[in-house]
């Protein structure tokens, strides 16, 4: 699967490696950095391809995004707009999820992501995103920030 081309506002995009944060393959499309509309809070849109490759078995017949690749979007989303310090911040939890309404093949997402510093080396990130239909799930992403790259 295609890796997604998300990077940091104004940061290169570190080399896309099997192991690296822009690997995990779930989306194949790219997020979309938007302008920031207010301090401390990102926001970002991506496509729902109507040939994503875990639409078929989700469901046959009639296919909903799954959740697990809204979580991943908010995740690449996270990656894309983290604050410009180096190298990226390491996922260390799913804090919580709410699934508030269904996502097709072909909508449109937005996401507002909102950054929250927690402790001296980590940030919580809470994100909301929506489809044309309206509200479609909340998530939450706990990050530690890394110093040498190696997540510790």
């Amino acid at each position: 699967m295609e890796v997604l081309a998300a990077t940091r506002a104004g940061a290169p995009a570190p080399p896309a490696t099997p192991a690296g944060p822009r690997a995990a393959g779930l989306l194949s499309g790219a997020v979309e950095v938007l302008p920031p509309e207010k301090e401390g809070r990102t926001s970002t849109r991506f496509t729902v391809a109507a040939d994503e490759a875990v639409l078929p078995g989700h469901y046959p017949g009639f296919p909903i995004f799954p959740g697990v690749c809204l979580v991943e979007y908010v995740h690449l989303s996270v990656l894309a707009t983290a604050p410009a310090e180096e190298p990226a911040p390491e996922l260390v939890a799913v804090e919580a999820t709410r699934f508030t309404g269904p996502v097709y093949p072909g909508d449109e997402l937005a996401a507002d992501i909102d950054w929250k510093p927690v402790d001296g080396m980590a940030w919580q990130c809470r994100a909301k995103i929506r489809s044309g239909r309206g509200d479609a799930a909340s998530v939450r992403l706990r990050y530690r920030r890394t110093t040498d790259g190696a997540g510790t």
